[in-house]
């Protein structure tokens, strides 16, 4: 689909469903931050301003995990009631089989520093300060409690990844999604989005590339589209 077909279908969708639902509002959000944890022992990698997150196991038996936030309360007044949830991801690169790409969400606060991988970024780049790398939730001062990000073990939404394109984890199949919007828009302090990985890190090769919201293409940078009755 092109980049207008893309946005046309998106804006199409948006008015079918606030048309559907008496009353309800509908915003679509780029990603505030995201980032990738990297394994590494001495947690010194990250790629906070790199095109890309990743997600699953490398050609070297390394694990990728992704992080991604959205801003809900600048655009949702609080009060308001969620009634669905679209997550939005473009894979740009996807090496290897099909593998079941799950979303969790995060039990503690991260950052997005600086850094920037080169070339197609799978090895990320020196941390830079206030990155979250594979140790730290804010390198180098603040640590998860568990190596590779705190996050909650119940999936939120997941999806079959194969090759490139565009990717969704909705709320009409998987009410955890719109569960955790609607948690974090009634209390904003415990917002710190959702992990993205690989349902079965063992798998070899199954890293997949994901496009960030500092992607120079806007129409592949992380999207959320939420549908809600406004409580304002």
């Amino acid at each position: 689909m092109t980049t207008t077909g893309r946005l046309a279908a998106i804006a199409f969708f948006i008015m079918f469903v606030a048309s559907s639902q008496a009353g309800a509002e509908s915003v679509l959000l780029v990603s505030s931050k995201d980032n990738t944890l990297y394994e590494d022992d001495f947690g010194n990698t990250s790629n906070g301003a790199g095109q890309y997150f990743f997600a699953g196991r490398t050609s070297q038996g390394l694990i990728r995990r992704g992080l991604i936030a959205f801003d809900l309360a600048s655009s949702i007044c609080a009060g308001s009631t969620i009634q669905s949830v679209t997550l939005t991801l473009h894979v740009s690169r996807a090496r290897g089989p099909e593998v079941e790409v799950d979303v969790h969400s995060l039990l503690a606060d991260w950052g997005e520093g600086a850094s920037m991988g080169v070339g197609e970024e799978g090895m990320g780049a020196p941390a830079a300060p206030g990155d979250a790398t594979w140790l730290h939730t804010f390198y180098d001062t603040d640590f998860w409690i568990q190596v590779g990000g705190d996050f909650s073990p119940t999936v939120s939404s997941s999806a079959a990844v194969s090759s490139p394109g565009f990717y969704t984890f909705d709320s009409t199949f998987d009410p955890q999604l719109l569960s955790d919007v609607q948690g974090w828009l009634d209390s904003p302090a415990v917002n710190f989005g959702w992990l993205v990985k690989v349902s079965d890190e063992f798998f070899p090769m199954s890293a997949k590339q994901f496009d960030t919201r500092e992607n120079l293409d806007p129409t592949f940078q992380p999207a959320l589209m939420v549908v809600y009755s406004p409580g304002c």
